[in-house]
């Protein structure tokens, strides 16, 4: 029913080959239009859309290793390293 097609990518130009078994899964999903940009392109315009974590320094209050956490800690809170974090949740 369904055989392979080649496009031409939007961004870089580039040729690309839809093949048969994409073009039914994106039957199967509903979709309608076909691809407009090449596997790589879709790849790294996917990758810039995450916006960057940023990434904070602290001191983790079980083992007194320096660490980073995802989130400003607060003064006077305890903040932990991965590895403590989950040996706590282990004992709960």
């Amino acid at each position: 029913m369904y055989e392979d097609k080649v496009l031409v990518c939007q961004d870089c130009g580039k040729e690309f080959t839809w093949t048969a078994g994409e073009q039914e899964f994106y039957a199967a999903k509903g979709f309608v239009n076909e691809p407009r940009r090449c596997p790589e392109c879709r790849k790294k315009r996917k990758e810039g859309q995450k916006p960057e974590r940023a990434m904070y320094d602290a001191v983790c209050a079980a083992c007194g290793k320096p660490c980073k956490v995802p989130f400003k800690p607060t003064e006077g809170r305890p903040v932990y390293c991965s590895e403590c974090f989950a040996k706590m949740r282990e004992q709960a």
